[in-house]
Order: structure tokens, then C-alpha cells, then sequence
């Protein structure tokens, strides 16, 4: 099960890895001192793919619903519509796309 500093807003998976960190539904405020409207979109169908971070990804889901399963864990961290996301750089995991995804998402540049 996903741990939270903040049950209702935010999970993430157990500490001593890398972590997926899920902000659930954040106020548009956030949303908008982020950017997130200014980002490039991106989507995809459903189905299951690999997926390795190479950089930090922040991304914000407009539709769909994700189980990402981290490589080397038997923890998911699922997470759809609404969801803001930090993937941290250096993350691998498989990415169960149970609903098709339509997202906005920004890449750390360091």
C-alpha cells in the first residue's frame, strides 16, 4: 500500500527507492504556479509499456488511469485523471495504461 505525509492529497511508494509521488487533485492555484497549461501534451492507448526516466518528469493528467509497476519492487502506484506526478530521474517501471491517457508534462532540465 502507498504511504502518505498527507493521506487525502498525496501517495507515495514505501521510502528506500525511488519514488512515484501522486498529488491528488491540486488546487488549479498550483496548477497554474506550476505552468502545467503552458507544457507539451501528450496521450496514449491503452496497454503496457517500459518506461525509464532518464530526467525528472512532472506531468498532470487531463484523462486515464495508470498502475505503474517499479522495476525491482513489488509495490504499483496507480494514479488517472486529475493527478499531478513526479517521476523521479532515474525511475524505471511498466506503465499498465488501464484507460487512455491524455496528459500535459514538463521534463527537469538538470
Amino acid at each position: 500500500m502507498a504511504s502518505s505525509s498527507n493521506p487525502d492529497n498525496m501517495d507515495t511508494d514505501p521510502p528506500g527507492g525511488l519514488s512515484i509521488v501522486v498529488e491528488r487533485n491540486p488546487p488549479e492555484s498550483r496548477l497554474q504556479q506550476l505552468g502545467v497549461k503552458s507544457w507539451p501534451k501528450w496521450g496514449c492507448p491503452t496497454g503496457k509499456f517500459p518506461v525509464k526516466f532518464d530526467a525528472r518528469q512532472t506531468c498532470y493528467l487531463l484523462k486515464g488511469k495508470v498502475r505503474a509497476h517499479i522495476k525491482g519492487s513489488s509495490e504499483s502506484v496507480e494514479f488517472g485523471a486529475g493527478d499531478l506526478v513526479v517521476f523521479p530521474k532515474g525511475l524505471s517501471c511498466t506503465w499498465d495504461v488501464l484507460a487512455a491517457v491524455d496528459k500535459y508534462y514538463k521534463f527537469d532540465s538538470s
